[in-house]
């Protein structure tokens, strides 16, 4: 099939992108327009040419696996050189997303009719890259500098009244007008003023000095990430170069950066969601059209809050009226604040409140399509919330626990049916955070995975599906990081050390100040449930530090946020090596750097063997969207493969053997792999869209 076709309507071409699933601009559709256009030239019938799609979709970009590949001409440059060397008009009808280079083929076209259904937008920036075919070139020339520079590095689509706004657009119409409009508009330039090609606009010297103030305010705050230095330069090269030698430029800034380490990680991250998101089960999803949630806290009222922002109808399931109406206002607040930013307006806040109710009483879930469970971390708790939800939910009814450690399975076996249960294990807070961990249980359904999956997909997540351990897969890995903070600290090392190291590596917090954060009681009371110790941190709370809740906990919080460093910390931490044993020494940056990070890919390798996750870069994801794993690093397991599973493994049985920690020695899987000299990456079953 030809992922482009042409439709004559009188004295004009429709040239309708027909490329499933998302018209991404792949090797045949850049071919096929570039002959087209080109052959269209001689046809003495056809006074303009419209550009359309089929789909929901106008061009969501390139095709980013042949990113990797040797390029096959036509270029996208050589494709959009075509267009502007049209003696006819080409006119972009745009009804849905225009990204990346779909966007570029639109910039190339004479005007731009849109939809309210369209969005457009150059996401370049998230994969590392800037846009490459003309984007920093021909944005300036549409919209201006400023407003240029802003959309490019923030990298967000703009809707179609936006685009109007900002002159991207040059008519805003409705859907089933916009072929027709398109078309007049095609016809109306050539019995006109003939072309109007972005690349002959110039701009203003009056237009640098705003330029320079907005390009000075993103480096100062973005200036670190290579991408962002040179999407700023290609900018200002508008003032400064003639319209090709800018473009010569913004190539050879996007080769430099599609070959450097940051682009591959970004678009290693991508890929990745990409795959973590897709599962068939082979069984069709059963449609959630109302959600109760058992639980009213920060994180049950955040999970309600995620369905009802998707339009979907959230109860809240309560003890009692004191609790539901902390619930409500709990909501209400979070909504409020919202407003304040300036992120949400009144009638949107009106409206997600409508669709949120609180109520008292197991039963009130009755009628809802999905139930997930959001109470106390505790498993008596949770067993009874699940036998209570078996004669209380009905028979076809998902039910999903938010543990976030706890054995699904055991809890699954207390509702009756443990066909309909398994895990979703949202992040904190639940209304904001993308990730959520879909635990399949070992009865679990095709169907109920199926519901889950697709109802986390609707409400803005991305599901990753893991096994049942203690822990799953991120708070599993953690604990092994958690783990060597404390022996670093009881070693020698101090807290804003430790954190620095990782603020350095790209986290925006270290796991002292984090563990302050979240308060100290909790990892506390866990392990005095499990019979485990951390000697530090365990010290920490018997001294009633316990974070920023008691201003006081790594840190000293004298203001109740900002972090102060406590003479009186180090002095419980010689303490507490003295009592162990232990001859506190200098610990270097690399040393801390590592015996943080690697335990955890070591752990990933164990999760791996075990099935608990299907891909490496499964956990990437999870450690992308649920932990801050900076994005440019590609997340942990692609960061080993980067370093080389040899090194990994030679590094951590250096460490096992100077620190006598059996827990650092290199799991088999990990052992294997460096000895194949092979990588995490290999691993990855084979993926079909």
């Amino acid at each position: 099939m030809q992922p482009l076709d042409v439709e004559i309507r009188d004295d004009v071409a429709i040239l309708w992108i027909d490329n499933p699933p998302v018209n991404a601009l792949g090797f045949h559709l850049r071919a096929r327009l570039a002959d087209t256009v080109r052959g269209l030239q001689d046809e003495a019938g056809i006074v303009g040419l419209v550009l359309a799609s089929r789909g929901r979709v106008f061009i969501a970009g390139a095709d980013i696996r042949e990113f990797d590949q040797t390029p096959k001409p036509p270029s996208l440059i050589e494709v959009l050189d075509c267009f502007d060397g049209s003696g006819k008009p080409i006119v972009a009808a745009i009804d849905g997303a225009a990204l990346g280079g779909g966007l570029e083929v639109a910039l190339a076209c004479d005007e731009r009719i849109v939809t309210s259904r369209a969005r457009l937008g150059l996401p370049e920036v998230k994969l590392g890259l800037l846009p490459g075919a003309g984007g920093t070139q021909r944005l300036p020339l549409a919209i201006g500098p400023v407003e240029a520079l802003a959309m490019i590095a923030d990298g967000e689509p703009r809707s179609g009244e936006a685009a109007k706004a900002l002159g991207l657009a040059d008519r805003l119409v409705e859907s089933d007008e916009l072929l027709e409009v398109a078309a007049a508009r095609a016809r109306a330039l050539a019995g006109g003023s003939g072309r109007k090609r972005l690349r002959d606009v110039s701009l203003g010297p009056d237009e640098l000095p705003a330029l320079e103030t907005a390009a000075d305010e993103i480096l100062g705050s973005r200036g670190g990430e290579p991408q962002i230095r040179a999407m700023v330069e290609c900018v200002r090269n508008r003032f400064d170069l003639g319209f090709d030698e800018g473009m010569r430029r913004e190539r050879q800034h996007f080769l430099r950066l599609l070959e450097g380490d940051c682009s591959k990680a970004m678009r290693h991250a991508f890929l990745a969601e990409r795959r973590s998101a897709f599962k068939s089960t082979g069984v069709p999803a059963a449609e959630v059209r109302r959600v109760a949630v058992i639980g009213g806290g920060t994180m049950g009222s955040g999970i309600a809050m995620s369905f009802a922002n998707a339009g979907i109808p959230a109860t809240i399931v309560e003890a009692d009226e004191a609790a539901a109406a902390r619930a409500a206002s709990r909501v209400a607040e979070t909504y409020e604040r919202s407003v304040r930013r300036g992120s949400l307006d009144e009638s949107a806040r009106a409206e997600r409140i409508g669709r949120i109710e609180a109520l008292v009483g197991i039963e009130a879930a009755a009628e809802a399509d999905l139930v997930i469970e959001a109470v106390f971390e505790d498993m008596d708790v949770k067993k009874q919330v699940f036998a209570w939800l078996d004669t209380s939910a009905r028979s076809d009814a998902v039910l999903a626990t938010n543990t976030s450690y706890l054995d699904v399975d055991a809890i699954a076996a207390s509702a009756g049916r443990p066909e309909r249960v398994l895990g979703m294990h949202f992040f904190g807070p639940a209304n904001v955070m993308k990730l959520v961990e879909v635990v399949r249980g070992e009865a679990t359904s095709e169907s109920a995975l199926a519901t889950v999956i697709e109802a986390a997909r609707r409400i803005g997540k991305i599901p990753v599906v893991v096994g049942v351990c203690h822990g799953f897969v991120g708070n599993r890995m953690l604990s092994r990081r958690s783990e060597q903070v404390d022996r670093l600290l009881m070693e020698g090392a101090l807290p804003d050390q430790v954190d620095r190291v990782l603020v350095d590596f790209g986290f925006r917090m270290g796991p002292c100040a984090m563990s302050d954060l979240a308060g100290l009681d909790i990892g506390w009371r866990m392990r005095r449930a499990t019979g485990k110790a951390a000697p530090v941190a365990d010290a920490l709370v018997e001294a009633g530090r316990l974070g920023q809740k008691t201003r006081k906990g790594y840190y000293d919080y004298p203001d109740g946020r900002k972090a102060v460093v406590d003479g009186r910390v180090e002095m419980l931490l010689r303490e507490v090596s003295e009592r162990a044993g232990i001859a506190r020494r200098a610990v270097g940056q690399q040393e801390i750097l590592d015996r943080l990070l690697l335990p955890m890919i070591n752990e990933g390798a164990r999760i791996l063997e075990e099935g608990v996750a299907a891909r490496a870069g499964d956990i990437d994801v999870i450690w992308l969207h649920g932990y801050g794993f900076p994005r440019w690093r590609g997340g942990p397991m692609y960061h080993a493969d980067r370093i080389g599973l040899d090194e990994v493994a030679r590094r951590l049985s250096s460490y096992a053997e100077a620190t006598a920690d059996a827990a650092l020695r290199p799991a088999p899987l990990l052992k294997q792999l460096a000895e194949e000299k092979r990588g995490f990456a290999s691993l990855a079953p084979e993926h079909k869209e």
